[in-house]
């Protein structure tokens, strides 16, 4: 089983088995992009990914990234806009470039 996932900016985010099922938590902007949800080991278990918010909150649990790509996301984004206006909220997150950025003041 891998120690960690590596999100789609390269950065290692340790997995946690100590719970029911291997879990990380990454910021929701991290993911854009990711379409295949992350699975381990030779059973290929689903990750449970909480997503957090710009401010590292948890927004959303998931086991099935493309699912709430589909569903919850607008619900989400709705939400998050208002509460991170300078950070980026794509209506389709699957075609989004991942980021760790906000936009620049002013913009």
């Amino acid at each position: 089983m891998p120690g960690s996932f590596e999100t789609p900016l390269g950065r290692k985010i340790p997995i946690d088995y100590d719970s029911d099922a291997p879990a990380i938590e990454v910021r929701l902007q991290e993911m854009f992009g990711v379409t295949v949800h992350p699975v381990v080991g030779a059973a290929r278990l689903p990750v449970k990914i909480t997503l957090l918010s710009p401010a590292r909150a948890p927004v959303q649990v998931t086991t099935d990234l493309p699912r709430f790509w589909a569903t919850s996301y607008a619900d989400v984004r709705k939400d998050m806009r208002g509460a991170y206006p300078r950070h980026p909220w794509p209506l389709d997150p699957t075609q989004a470039e991942p980021t760790l950025r906000a936009k620049p003041r002013g913009t």
